[in-house]
């Protein structure tokens, strides 16, 4: 497997891209892309992928996992649907998206197979991809890394943490943040016990 990180800067917020490709670009692989960023760095993430070898006689993006609604990350969806025709998946059903994830959902991007984790906390519709030959994780918003204390947070990021953290994971590729490749499963349950420790815990999402 192959995780090549896309620039999606323009001239608004925007999150990490990620093109997943199989180690050989075989017929069988799946070319995906995890986020697609915000509106504005649309033309630059087609640039960038455009400039991939991404394998002969296929999509250079076959398919668009959003882990998450918000314009940052799902922004540029209707360029990245003109420009390549992927197949797309979320959460939630709404207009770009051909299929909704269901939990547990076992998705094949590149070369390996990734399981959907509905992990609401930053928004309901929040997923991570997690990888258990690779020992990856997409993350994509789902806070994996908080150090103070004292915040406020939901029950079901709670919940959230303690399924993410009950995995084997050696790397995190976030939505925000460079990759965590170090210490990643003690990161993970730091952050779970800062926010279980946390004085205040909002109810619902």
């Amino acid at each position: 497997m192959k995780v090549i990180a896309i620039n999606t800067d323009g001239k608004e917020y925007s999150c990490n891209a990620y093109l997943v490709l199989g180690d050989s670009n075989a017929s069988s692989s799946v070319n995906t892309l995890v986020d697609v960023g915000s509106t504005a760095g649309a033309s630059r993430v087609i640039e960038q992928i455009q400039a991939i070898f991404t394998g002969i006689g296929k999509s250079a993006v076959e398919q668009v996992v959003l882990t998450h609604g918000h314009f940052d990350h799902a922004g540029g969806l209707p360029a990245i649907k003109d420009m390549f025709n992927p197949h797309v998946y979320a959460y939630e059903r709404r207009e770009g998206v051909d299929d909704s994830f269901h939990r547990g959902q076992i998705l094949r991007m590149g070369d390996r197979e990734f399981r959907v984790l509905h992990s609401p906390g930053h928004s309901p519709d929040s997923i991570c991809l997690y990888c258990s030959e690779e020992r990856v994780l997409f993350s994509g918003d789902t806070p994996v890394n908080i150090r103070a204390l004292g915040g406020c947070y939901s029950s079901d990021l709670v919940r959230s943490l303690k399924n993410i953290a009950a995995l084997r994971i050696d790397v995190i590729y976030s939505g925000h943040n460079e990759p965590i490749a170090r210490n990643a499963e003690r990161i993970i349950r730091a952050t779970l016990d800062t926010v279980t420790s946390s004085a205040v815990h909002l109810e619902g999402s």
